[in-house]
């Protein structure tokens, strides 16, 4: 296989802009261009839930999610281009579905904390909350984007599951929320 890429530091940034996959020149602060940002870090976010202990269908619904985030960052490189697929979306709604199945039903809110694998997977999911909302607000301009709108949306919900299932690996009990604190 070719070298992909041949020289990292390219220099092409240094005056504050960037370069889409069809040659056009955006600032780096650009909506797309910082929507393509928060979906990076939100992989990044992946790799450390993945790295800090997910396990079986939750690991397997985590990493087929980054490949899908690096697709989707991919994709918005490409102006007018397909965004996500409703499989994507299905896929997601699928897992959801089988990773809640041995849940206990919530009957209070619950706060981020209890172990750090736990608070992980809910910086993951407010990371993906605010690409979800970067979205929305892309998604206005770009109707071919509400599958990946849909698809951060799911994506978060999985966080949420992901962080009730790492405190029940872990026996440790879920933070409440205590309205009478």
């Amino acid at each position: 296989m070719p070298d992909r890429l041949t020289k990292i530091v390219t220099r092409g940034g240094d005056k504050g802009e960037t370069s889409l996959a069809d040659g056009a020149r955006l600032p780096k602060d650009d909506p797309r261009i910082a929507l393509i940002g928060e979906v990076d870090e939100l992989n990044s976010w992946l790799g450390v839930v993945i790295d800090h202990g997910a396990e079986g269908v939750l690991k397997e619904t985590l990493s087929r999610a980054q490949h899908d985030l690096f697709d989707l960052g991919g994709a918005l490189s490409f102006p007018g281009g397909p965004i996500l697929s409703e499989d994507h979306v299905t896929r997601l709604d699928d897992a959801a579905a089988q990773l809640n199945e041995d849940l206990p039903p919530l009957k209070e809110f619950i706060l981020p904390g209890g172990a750090k694998e736990v608070s992980f997977c809910h910086v993951a999911r407010t990371v993906c909350r605010r690409a979800e909302r970067s979205m929305a607000a892309f998604h206005r301009a770009a109707p071919e984007a509400a599958q990946a709108l849909q698809y951060l949306n799911r994506l978060s919900d999985i966080l949420f599951i992901a962080a009730r299932i790492e405190a029940r690996r872990l026996g440790v009990e879920e933070v409440y929320w205590r309205k009478d604190r």
